[in-house]
């Protein structure tokens, strides 16, 4: 069975320290004490801990040696049309699993109204959320949740590789798409629309930029289109 693995914010002379509401899971329920072992990444490594002292607030660990993480084949950033917001919890969580290295929150002309305003207040919410799933699905760092943003003020030249779902007939494939990149780029940028979809100046203004593909012919929620094409970036160059 694999170890529980935790986020500490730093690894110092050999030691690292728990503290929130990690160490108090760890306290009671996980009931631990001194002399148990856990996995503990400072969000650029991971090391095998072994518990020296544990108290109701923090939770003291020695560490032991380094935990072999094989890095990511390529940096998946998803920018994502907001969405309501116990939709958009979830895919935060689900796209933390699949390993997207960030997630970019944008308002699009057919957000709903006040989504972008009120989602600068739960950017702390998803940050929990995404190490919460980081520590699940036992990555060796967690993804960068940045400021909402519109989506016309976003700047693509992070982006060398960008893909935009559009669910207009006559755009390929991701799939086919990606086959003519015999290599894995540094990195590649996905943008999800809106519930609704783009409107027509969204979408010319995007085929500008960026390179429009599908899903296929059926109609996915923002969230299921998000999954569904992160699951085909992360697996395409493993």
């Amino acid at each position: 069975m694999a170890r529980r693995r935790f986020f500490v914010d730093s690894f110092e002379n050999g030691c690292a320290v728990l503290r929130g509401d990690e160490a108090k899971h760890l306290t009671r329920v996980l009931r631990a004490e001194a002399g148990q072992q856990y996995e503990l990444s400072d969000n650029r490594s991971v090391c095998l801990a072994e518990i020296t002292q544990v108290s109701p607030l923090e939770v003291r660990f020695q560490l032991l040696e380094p935990v072999e993480s094989p890095p990511s084949p390529v940096r998946v950033t998803l920018v994502a049309s907001l969405i309501k917001f116990d939709r958009f919890e979830w895919l935060v969580e689900k796209a933390t699993e699949l390993g997207v290295a960030t997630i970019l929150p944008v308002g699009a002309a057919r957000s709903e109204a006040g989504l972008l305003e009120a989602s600068r207040k739960r950017v702390e919410r998803w940050r929990k959320i995404a190490r919460e799933s980081s520590q699940q699905s036992r990555r060796v760092t967690q993804p960068e949740i940045l400021p909402p943003e519109r989506l016309d003020r976003i700047s693509i030249a992070d982006f060398p590789l960008r893909f935009f779902l559009d669910e207009e007939p006559g755009s390929p494939s991701l799939m086919k798409s990606l086959q003519p990149l015999s290599a894995a780029p540094a990195s590649v940028a996905v943008l999800i629309g809106p519930e609704g979809g783009w409107t027509p100046a969204e979408r010319h203004n995007l085929a500008a930029t960026w390179t429009a593909v599908s899903l296929g012919g059926q109609i996915l929620r923002a969230e299921t289109a998000a999954i569904a094409a992160l699951a085909i970036l992360m697996n395409f160059w493993s």
